[in-house]
């Protein structure tokens, strides 16, 4: 129970919970949130006439908001061992009555992550238990912009009842939401991001004198900015904490990435030995071998199935050099967004040229810095950092096309082939396959290819060794060069 000058409705509302269901509870968690009123008092005083279920009473000394106060309940019902946490309000506004079906999901064999009461379920029934007309609204409007985003068709986001399983707690980083009224919807969002499943009842609501706390236009402006948040943190933009992240790379076949781009210029080639440096899950690899390669995989970290995707995996890090069990005479080396993570790219090319054969590739791509978006974040004086894309949050150096071109030729190395992809909307939306994002796409292209360094996304670049230096080799070895060596001066 979480209570914040809750003394003239606490101990009534704790009192109409079912007995038979309170004999059956581990232990009830009364949290008060600094009150400035008698609720601790009122607290211990119940907790104390109870002798059928442990009652823990906690008194914040310092205000931690509506999701503070939550936040350390789940984390103390979390350390006690408890399978599951119903969250119950203290001014009575939520049925106690209810408790029983609330709990019971999660005694059957498909027990869901949470259960949410609902007040919007039976159609009439938040009307008839005193819900304002503003309110009902307002919670009507946002709930259908939630559920749109995260693709979910709750009937209501705003109750207050809810159940969680405190193994799905675990699984989420809850403590790092909001301290305030908008927790709820994060909360939400991190659940359904780890696949769990929400089941809704339907509860009656009750509206009485009680004091409302909330700022309904500040939360209102809370939660949409939760929603847009979590949406554009799950594709890469941001880094908020409260949004758990996938450091797997996710390769979109077709939708014009620099990974889909080098996976077009391996196509038609006969078989060759492929070492792929920071090969992430080997999903890349994966798709080289199905076109007849032998790829070796490398990197710093081994995500699981990365063995099974690679014909070898070698976990090695780059910044440190490749080590000699890599091995050498590779026909391609494949650096897709790699060396803007060290921090020495030239240094980095070099040692790649030594595992190269003679004659052998480099199929390197990096994000364009000079591409609108980073532009016009340092021009608003918003630069920041994402979870990926140009601004990914590990990227220790950033490259235009000028000073990509620049550390590659510097390395010893000529560009054969030069190409700049567009926006990765295979990445930020669910489907291409809308007219309208057909639409985006199209334009894209074509500023792209008007001017590759503004609307480039991406650079995408094929190397080889210089030639001036291969030419150099030829002449060293040749009979007339070994005989003059012979000769003593």
């Amino acid at each position: 129970m979480v209570a914040y000058n809750a003394a003239s409705t606490l101990a009534a509302t704790l009192e109409r919970i079912p007995g038979d269901l309170l004999a059956r509870v581990s232990e009830i968690i009364i949290s008060d949130d600094a009150s400035h009123d008698d609720t601790y008092d009122h607290a211990r005083e119940w907790g104390a006439g109870v002798s059928v279920t442990k009652t823990t009473v906690v008194r914040h000394t310092k205000n931690l908001g509506y999701g503070g106060n939550q936040k350390a309940a789940y984390r103390l019902a979390i350390d006690h061992g408890l399978d599951v946490v119903v969250l119950l309000h203290g001014d009575g506004q939520y049925a106690p009555e209810c408790l029983p079906e609330m709990l019971a999901p999660f005694e059957g064999p498909d027990a869901p992550a949470a259960v949410f009461g609902s007040r919007m379920m039976v159609p009439g029934a938040a009307k008839a238990g005193g819900m304002p007309l503003y309110k009902r609204l307002g919670n009507r409007i946002l709930t259908t912009f939630e559920n749109r985003l995260l693709a979910t068709d709750l009937t209501e986001f705003h109750s207050g009842y809810r159940a969680y399983s405190t193994k799905v707690l675990q699984a989420i980083p809850f403590e790092a939401n909001s301290d305030g009224f908008d927790f709820d919807t994060q909360i939400i969002a991190q659940i359904l991001h780890a696949g769990g499943r929400i089941l809704e009842i339907p509860i009656p609501t009750y509206y009485g004198d009680e004091i409302c706390y909330v700022n309904g236009m500040r939360y209102a402006w809370d939660v949409v900015r939760d929603v847009v948040e979590f949406k554009l943190a799950t594709k890469g933009f941001g880094t908020p904490e409260w949004v758990k992240y996938d450091d797997e790379y996710q390769f979109h076949e077709g939708d014009g990435s620099s990974h889909a781009v080098m996976l077009r210029m391996l196509e038609g080639r006969p078989p060759a030995r492929v070492l792929d440096i920071g090969c992430s899950g080997g999903l890349f690899a994966e798709r080289s071998r199905a076109a007849g390669h032998h790829v070796t995989g490398v990197d710093v970290v081994e995500i699981p199935s990365v063995r099974e995707r690679t014909d070898r995996f070698v976990l090695a890090d780059l910044e440190e050099g490749l080590p000699s069990e890599v091995g050498e005479g590779f026909d391609i080396f494949v650096a897709g967004d790699v060396i803007e993570h060290v921090s020495r790219p030239a240094d980095a090319l070099r040692h790649i040229r030594r595992v190269l054969r003679p004659g052998g590739e480099v199929l390197l791509s990096v994000p364009n810095f000079g591409h609108w978006y980073p532009r016009a974040r340092v021009l608003a004086g918003r630069f920041g950092y994402d979870r990926r894309g140009i601004l990914d949050d590990t990227h220790l150096r950033f490259f235009t096309r000028h000073t990509l071109r620049r550390t590659v030729r510097a390395a010893g190395f000529d560009i054969l082939e030069e190409t700049a992809t567009g926006l990765p909307l295979g990445a930020v939306a669910e489907t291409e396959e809308l007219p309208a994002l057909r639409a985006v796409r199209r334009i894209d292209d074509a500023l792209v290819r008007l001017r590759p360094t503004l609307f480039g996304y991406q650079h995408v670049l094929r190397l080889t060794p210089h030639a001036a230096e291969a030419v150099q080799a030829d002449e060293l070895t040749s009979p007339r060069e070994r005989l003059v060596e012979e000769i003593p001066a």
